[in-house]
This record gives C-alpha cells, sequence and structure tokens, in this order.
C-alpha cells in the first residue's frame, strides 16, 4: 500500500485534494492488517462498518465542511469501550462484550471524521509491560520476531510500525504508551492526567489511567491530540479547560528552554548503546540553544514500589464489578451464587490481573491499610512535589524510557523484573505529568531506542515542540521494519 507510512499531515493533504478517499485508505489498511495477521495487533476487525465510517468522511469532504481529520483511519486500544467493535480489554471475562455507547475519547475522534479501522490488542485489562499477558494470544514486534512491543498498549504500538495504522489510541497508567513506542521505534504521547476523558475506557487504575496517542512522528500527535481532549462533565477527574491548538509551537526554536537530565538515571544499569543515543539528543538540544542542566530526583526510585501498591489496590477495587452477575463471563456450572462468582472470576481473569487483584486487596485489607497503602499515597504526595520543585528550575526533563532496548519474550517471567522495567516511567504516572516517548537511535541488537520528554502539568505542546524539533533533522521516526 502506498500510503501505508504516511504522515497524518500528509493523509490530510490528500484526502483534502481529492488525490484519495476515505474509502480507498480505508481499505488499503484494512488489507494490511489482513496482510500482517500474524502479528495479532488487532483484536477486532469489521470491514464493512470501517467502509461505512469512510463513505461518511468522503461525503464529508465533499461537502466542504471537513476538518483536517476527515477521513484519516485511526484503531483504538481495546481499553476503550465502542459501540460497534467488540470491547473486551483482551481478557476472557469481557469476551465478545457489546458497549452501548462509545467512550469519551472515542467519540471525540469520531465527530472529527475519522474512520475506526477496528480494536488492538494489549495486555489484559492493561496489565503488563509485554503484552504478553492478553488472553487472545501476545502481540509481535515487527522489528524482531523475537521481542515484545512493550505494554500494555503493544497492539497499538505495534500497529503504527508495522504500517497498519497511521495513529492508534493507546492508554498509559505507569509507561503504557511511552514504553511501547520506545520498544517499537514510534512517537508516543501521554497527555496531563486529567485532560483526556476516562468515561468510556475500562478501569485499571483511576487515579493514573491516561489516554494518549501512538503516531509516527511528534506532528501527527499533535494534529489529532486537540480532537481528544476536553472537559467531560460526565468524568469527576476531567480538567476543565479551554481548548487548545498542540500544533501551535511546532517549528519553533528551542533556544533557551532549560532541558533537565536527571544524571542518577544514566549510569549503572542503563544500557551504553541506549546512553550514547540519548546523549545525541542531548547534543542537538545543546546546538540548538537549549540549555541542558542536570537535575536530581531522589524520591523518583520510589515510584515502583509505590505504584504497585497504589495500582495494584485500584485494581483490586475496580475489577470487584466483574463477578459473573450484571455483565461478562459467568461459569456454566456453580452451585450457588458465592460459588457462581468464585468460579466466574477464576476463568475469566488470567494470572496478572488474579496476581494484582491479590496484592491490592492485601494493601487495603484491615491492619495492612496505614502500613501499605496510606504510606504510598504519602510518598506518592513527595514525588509529585519533587517534580514540581524541579520544573521551577526547567521547562523539560530529558531522561531513558528504560534500561535498554525491547527484550525477549519470557525473559520477564519473574513478575518482580517484569514490574522493574518500569523504573523510569512510573514516577511521571503518578505526578500525573505528561510525557513524549520518541524514537532516538538503533540498538546493534536491529531494535529500536526511544527516549522520553516529561513536563509539568499542561505542557504538552513544548513537548510536542522538543520531540518535532529532533524529529525536523533525524529520520529515526521515518524508519520502518524490514519487511514492512
Amino acid at each position: 500500500m502506498e500510503n501505508a507510512f504516511a504522515s497524518v499531515a500528509e493523509l490530510s493533504r490528500r484526502l483534502q485534494s481529492r488525490e484519495v478517499s476515505a474509502v480507498e485508505l480505508a481499505r488499503g489498511y484494512l488489507e494490511r492488517i489482513e496482510e500482517k495477521k500474524s502479528l495479532n495487533a488487532f483484536l477486532d476487525v469489521r470491514p464493512e462498518e470501517t467502509l461505512r465510517q469512510a463513505e461518511a468522511a468522503d461525503r464529508l469532504i465533499a461537502s466542504g465542511e471537513a476538518g483536517p481529520l476527515a477521513g484519516i483511519p485511526i484503531a483504538h486500544k481495546d481499553i476503550f469501550v465502542t459501540k460497534e467493535w467488540a470491547s473486551t480489554a483482551a481478557s476472557r471475562m469481557l469476551e465478545g462484550y457489546m458497549s452501548p455507547f462509545d467512550a469519551t475519547v472515542v467519540r471525540g475522534l469520531k465527530s472529527a471524521g475519522m474512520v475506526t479501522l477496528g480494536k488492538l490488542n494489549c495486555d489484559e485489562f492493561a496489565m503488563g509491560s509485554g503484552n504478553e499477558n492478553s488472553a487472545f494470544g501476545r502481540v509481535g514486534n515487527p522489528w524482531d520476531a523475537n521481542a515484545v512491543p512493550g505494554g500494555s498498549s503493544g497492539g497499538s504500538a505495534a500497529a503504527v510500525a508495522a504500517g497498519l495504522a497511521p495513529i492508534v489510541t493507546g492508554t498509559d497508567t505507569g509507561g503504557s504508551i511511552r514504553e511501547p513506542a520506545s520498544f517499537c521505534g514510534v512517537t508516543g504521547m501521554k497527555p496531563t492526567y486529567g485532560r483526556p476523558s476516562r468515561l468510556g475506557m475500562i478501569a485499571f487504575a483511576s487515579s493514573l489511567d491516561t489516554a494518549g496517542l501512538l503516531a509516527h512522528s511528534a506532528e501527527d500527535c499533535a494534529m489529532v491530540l486537540g480532537s481528544m481532549v476536553g472537559h467531560d462533565p460526565w468524568d469527576s477527574t476531567s480538567v476543565d479547560m479551554p481548548s487548545e491548538d498542540f500544533t501551535r509551537d511546532l517549528g519553533r526554536p528551542v533556544k533557551g528552554l532549560r532541558i533537565g537530565v536527571p544524571r542518577a538515571w544514566m549510569g549503572e544499569g542503563l544500557d551504553a548503546e541506549v546512553l550514547a543515543s540519548i546523549e545525541k539528543v542531548l547534543d542537538f538540544y545543546r546546538s540548538e540553544g537549549a540549555e541542558i542542566v542536570d537535575i536530581d530526583l531522589p524520591m523518583a526510585k520510589l515510584g515502583v514500589p509505590v505504584y504497585y501498591v497504589v495500582a495494584c489496590a485500584e485494581a483490586s477495587s475496580n475489577l470487584s464489578r466483574f463477578d459473573g452477575v450484571r455483565y461478562g463471563h459467568r461459569a456454566a456450572e456453580f452451585d450457588d451464587i458465592i460459588d457462581m462468582m468464585k468460579k466466574s472470576r477464576d476463568e475469566g481473569f488470567g494470572p496478572e490481573p488474579k496476581r494484582r487483584i491479590m496484592i491490592g486487596t492485601y494493601v487495603l485489607s484491615h491492619g495492612y491499610y496505614d502500613a501499605y497503602y496510606l504510606k504510598a499515597q504519602r510518598v506518592r504526595r513527595l514525588i509529585a512535589r519533587e517534580f514540581h520543585e524541579t520544573f521551577r528550575k526547567v521547562d523539560a526533563i530529558a531522561c531513558p524510557v528504560t534500561t535498554g532496548t525491547a527484550y525477549d519474550f519470557g525473559a520477564n517471567a519473574d513478575p518482580v523484573s517484569a514490574y522493574l522495567s518500569d523504573l523510569y516511567t512510573v514516577p511521571a504516572s503518578l505526578a500525573g505529568l505528561p510525557g513524549i516517548a520518541m524514537p532516538c537511535g538503533l540498538h546493534s541488537n536491529g531494535r529500536p531506542i526511544g527516549l522520553q520528554l516529561l513536563g509539568e502539568h499542561f505542557t504538552e505542546s513544548r513537548l510536542l515542540q522538543l520531540a518535532d524539533a529532533w524529529q525536523r533533522v533525524t529520520d529515526w521516526h521515518l524508519r520502518h521494519p524490514q519487511g514492512c
């Protein structure tokens, strides 16, 4: 397909000038999705519905009233509920479930005229760092068949990297957009917590879950972000802010910006090639007139234990609704209602959700609430305060996404090892900060290298500006896996 790796901006231009129709574009991506079925990136594809939306987009474009996103294909992580496609959270618990409404994020993008290609695979209930926990099979990394694509938005990252969609939605609870973006060599944008609505997102950890985007470039994310964020009166955590043009700072010089670097994160344990690639990005910003400032974030080292106490506690609470009574999987045989609930949950949940439910139930139980959950929330506040104080001195923070590149399937079978892979991503999630991950190199093992930029609340435009500046002079975001 000629347009498989075209940017959102380029596709928009072609659609508006009638060089290509939305239907032709949709058919091309549907064909690629079928060709690359072995990646297992998609869980639900319904061509008839996709083409119906594409026809409506073509009529809108023909009327002359279409916005720049009309006809642009998009796919959604299977954490967002959708009326026309099954919403399963990659779990047997919700297998075949059809929602009566669209998530607010999905509705906003649909209102902009975007065309849905289908639902994307992910770790079950967004719990995981490698997309190995899906009840419907793991997702492949287009760069290396032996490597994980990252999680939990692995299907989202793999779809963009393989040219199955130009832009997709994902969710980031503790790094689940930024890590897969890094592992698959694409750009991943996590907005400030509360900017995108959580209504219609199947909840994992309510105080952390944040909708975001994965695409080829920062420019693509900037073009689409405005249509997926905004105040939602039906979401009590939604921030009431005026609409914003996230493309406004693209192309502006970065001269005078102060970029903080937590040097403690750049030492022991960080792969040497990853460090070298990150240093090249810092050298670029320095050459453009930005000031590189060494910073210290000592509290951030506590991010992983704090995150897994808070996230598991909230998961235990959120997943209690799946009991076989109202909706979701129900065991075929049981003695009474208690037995039905036990068997339904045992059959419906996979090992990782069970593990996190058990941890969460433990830390919330009588006698342990103060020792674990309450203490974790206090430390979380200290981590957030440390970030806010740091942002008085710098405009953004540049740091690794992970200690290395994508690891092999099964390499992090030990849960503790898997949890520690979130070392550099969870601190920003605990503080509700925006972040963007972008490709900055290719390792000698053939797998992509990423870097993340973090900012103070509501500074998405500045992060997009910084990422775009790098992508204007490099081609890492334009490189594609062999065979794709």
